[in-house]
């Protein structure tokens, strides 16, 4: 992000317009915590790096369990990345994580597969 007064500015139009925003891949790359602060998102991704040893790791959980009260400071939803089996999931739920995504709720499927409805006008 080069510009981030440029980018405070176009998330402020399209909030405008009912959209909503998630700061992905917090906790690695180029995520930041200046960058938390300073853009008006909605949801904080948590990094699926931290989640996939989480049930194993205190240094994880430490982590995970952080970034969700940070998140809920600021009034923000968190999802976890990456949760591909039960005890990753129960982890999230003691931890009081909003949301979840990955392997064990689901595959992707192909857009084919979804249809018509789903994909857009060519």
């Amino acid at each position: 992000m080069a510009d981030l007064k440029k980018a405070q500015h176009f998330i402020g139009e399209l909030r405008a317009l009912g959209c909503h925003f998630a700061l992905d891949d917090f906790g690695s790359g180029l995520s930041s915590f200046a960058y938390l602060r300073e853009l008006p998102v909605d949801f904080l991704k948590i990094d699926g790096i931290f989640i996939r040893e989480l049930a194993k790791s205190p240094i994880d959980r430490a982590m995970v369990d952080s970034i969700n009260t940070i998140g809920h400071v600021m009034g923000l939803k968190t999802v976890a990345e990456f949760v591909e089996d039960r005890e990753a999931r129960d982890v999230l739920r003691q931890l009081g994580v909003d949301y979840a995504q990955g392997y064990y709720f689901g595959r992707p499927d192909p857009l084919e597969k979804l249809g018509d409805v789903y994909l857009m006008p060519r």
